[in-house]
């Protein structure tokens, strides 16, 4: 018995022991990931922007491309990014009438319900479903006043509807990625092709060239590998294997993005020409309208996080919308035979002007400028411990419900379903928000005299963030139901008992002077 006390001491000791070291290895902040941005966000700083954001805001209306008159078709426009995109085009000009989106559901977003948003059709479309895309491709378009001269051929389809199950990575549930990133981009491509669509435009993920890497490193192992990934335009570091994708959703985008590129040029219609092009966001997406980074911060309020160190590019969505109206307008051109190189079938990575931030950065602007958002930390080891513990769940449960046989899937019945925010931790996620991801979009920004997009995405990530905890406090903090399932809350807070009277919160808006004065002071 004696024995057995001092085995299990042992193992407790050299368990808490090797946490310890490991958080304190995948914890670091490497020399080769600071060079490319460091300089950390103050408090003071972001209340300076956020006061900016409110005087003088970014006026990224003036780099809108021109209004084109064409007829648009945009899938997923319901949504979050594809909502502004059908925003942008509403800004620039475009004819309401002249917009149909296609998605799984109709609108819940206010600025996609109100305003010349109204005349925009909204059709609920599963594009999993090859029939019914076809039948939404094919419907007559409104009457419309075309006295501007637009050929009312021509038709842009910016398709950016994606099933983000990035917490999956084992094959045999591949198909619940593919099934809309893979099998539905087909579909759009054949009804593109079906009623002879000249412009496509996917969105396309980052993630796919961030390579998985382990991170239960040996005592001897000082940092895992691929810990710092430099993400150029270059083919070359997609991931070879289906395993060494970050998840299956990588995996899934990889092979959607590489339909729509090789469907360039080919036929359209019974005269037209198809020209393709994908935009690889870098890496996440956040702003207003259900961005499930930032945005689902802020609703959540309490927010576990063992990232802290970690340094990564991202992309304000207006920023994004802009890329895609930018690689358009350059296929219009190379359609018109204007100046310019053939870009059509490639791909662009796109992320903010300036430089990336670390998760630290971004917890510390959205709990400045909002004193009810806070970012407890957690060992990066211990939750990365209980992620296998819910993956072997959630993938046994999976696994046995989808067996023809009637005892499996009752004993599936018997295992506890993973739901909520909780499904999202699992290792697959550790794979993409613990490694440092540098995005480089330099090819992007070149002009089209040099084969780039031309684009000039003026946000930097701070002042998207204070655009959308703007856009948060102006909602009256109520966020998109997109929000509420991205990343981790774990619902801690509410085991914890109350420390006394509840603070009043203000708008940072009616506080900023007050709040200036104490972190100086």
């Amino acid at each position: 018995m004696p024995g057995l006390l001092y085995g299990t001491v042992v193992v407790v000791i050299v368990t808490y022991l090797y946490f310890i070291l490991n958080d304190r290895k995948l914890s670091q902040f490497p020399p080769d990931a600071k060079v490319f941005s460091p300089n950390r966000f103050t408090a003071q700083g972001v209340l300076a922007a956020f006061r900016q954001q409110q005087d003088k805001p970014v006026d990224i209306g003036r780099l809108l491309p021109s209004k084109t008159g064409r007829r648009y078709i945009i899938v997923g426009g319901a949504g979050f990014l594809g909502g502004w995109i059908v925003l942008h085009l509403l800004q620039r000009g475009e004819d309401p009438k002249r917009i149909r989106v296609l998605d799984i559901r109709l609108p819940t977003r206010p600025d996609l319900r109100t305003g010349k948003a109204q005349d925009v059709t909204f059709l609920n479309v599963d594009i999993s479903d090859a029939t019914a895309v076809l039948d939404a491709f094919r419907k007559p378009w409104p009457e419309t006043d075309s006295a501007d001269g637009s050929d009312e051929g021509d038709i842009t389809v910016f398709h950016s509807a994606a099933n983000i199950r990035f917490y999956e990575r084992i094959l045999a549930l591949f198909f619940r990625s593919t099934d809309v990133n893979y099998e539905g981009t087909k579909n759009i491509i054949s009804s593109s092709k079906d009623i002879g669509v000249n412009i496509l435009i996917y969105t396309s993920s980052g993630a796919v060239a961030v390579r998985r890497t382990r991170f239960w490193l040996w005592p001897w192992e000082t940092r895992p590998r691929f810990f710092v990934q430099l993400l150029r335009d270059d083919d070359n570091l997609i991931p070879k294997r289906h395993e060494h994708f970050f998840s299956n959703y990588a995996a899934s985008k990889w092979l959607g993005e590489r339909a729509v590129r090789e469907a360039d040029k080919s036929p359209s219609g019974h005269s037209r020409i198809l020209r393709t092009g994908c935009i690889r966001p870098g890496n996440g997406i956040f702003g207003p309208g259900g961005d499930i980074l930032c945005g689902a911060y802020l609703v959540r309020k309490y927010n576990p996080t063992w990232v802290q160190n970690i340094l990564q590019s991202y992309t304000y969505v207006e920023n994004c919308a802009l890329a895609h109206l930018c690689y358009e307008q350059r296929l219009v051109e190379l359609e018109r035979g204007q100046t310019g190189l053939d870009i059509g079938g490639q791909f662009f990575n796109i992320t903010d002007a300036g430089s990336p931030c670390t998760f630290s950065d971004i917890h510390l602007a959205l709990s400045t400028l909002d004193s009810e958002c806070n970012f407890p930390g957690y060992s990066f080891t211990f939750m990365l411990s209980i992620a296998h513990i819910v993956e072997a769940i959630y993938i046994t449960r999976g696994l046995l419900s989808m067996s023809t046989s009637v005892l499996c899937r009752a004993l599936a019945r018997m295992i506890p379903s993973i739901s909520g925010d909780l499904v999202n931790l699992q290792p697959s996620m550790f794979a993409l928000v613990s490694v440092h991801l540098i995005f480089d979009d330099s090819r992007a920004r070149l002009p089209p005299s040099k084969g780039g997009l031309g684009y000039t995405g003026p946000y930097t990530t701070l002042q998207g963030i204070c655009k959308t905890v703007d856009a948060h406090f102006k909602a009256d903090r109520a966020g998109e139901e997109r929000s509420q399932a991205g990343g981790v809350g774990l619902d801690f807070k509410s085991w914890m008992k109350s420390s006394g009277t509840d603070k009043i919160h203000k708008n940072v808006s009616e506080q900023l002077h007050v709040e200036a004065v104490t972190v100086l002071n």
